[in-house]
């Protein structure tokens, strides 16, 4: 079984029937073990809220935001790039032994398993995909040979539709 970088392991049945609030915080060690696996410099921090209630299926909902603090290398010059990650979801935790929907418009949907749900790896995954696929540092440029198009195998036929 793979490690879990940011455990937060939550008993379902702990939860009240009015629901409950719960903050989540990464450590630094956590945040260093995140970056390494996100291939990324640095998560300088990680921190969730989240409300949790019961529905009427057995499951619950929850709703959170994260907020993080992460430094990335530029894609163009590698320099560090210090970005905050702001990002809401929300999410279901199924019923222990309910199969998730293949419905790919539904709501995510996370499995329990002996009555457990790890919302620590589920907050970093959606640190994961709320990262910028692209951070560039300010000024950043493409060196113009990067823009030379002559050697695409597309530009041959770009020519040909000009003619």
């Amino acid at each position: 079984m793979t490690e879990i970088e940011f455990s937060r392991a939550l008993r379902v049945s702990s939860v009240p029937p009015a629901g409950q609030r719960l903050v989540l915080e990464a450590n630094p060690a956590e945040c260093a073990a995140l970056a390494a696996r996100f291939g990324i410099l640095a998560v300088a921090s990680l921190r969730a809220e989240i409300a949790l209630r019961p529905d009427a299926a057995g499951g619950i909902a929850v709703d959170g935001v994260l907020v993080a603090a992460v430094t990335q290398a530029c894609v163009v010059s590698l320099e560090p790039v210090a970005q905050r990650v702001r990002d809401e979801f929300d999410f279901r935790i199924l019923p222990e032994g309910a199969e998730p929907t293949d419905d790919l418009e539904a709501q995510d949907e996370v499995e329990i398993l002996h009555g457990i749900a790890e919302l620590g790896e589920v907050v970093a995954q959606y640190l994961a995909l709320a990262l910028d696929p692209y951070p560039r540092a300010d000024g950043a440029e493409m060196p113009d040979s990067a823009r030379d198009d002559s050697a695409n195998p597309f530009a041959a036929l770009r020519a040909m539709k000009k003619d």
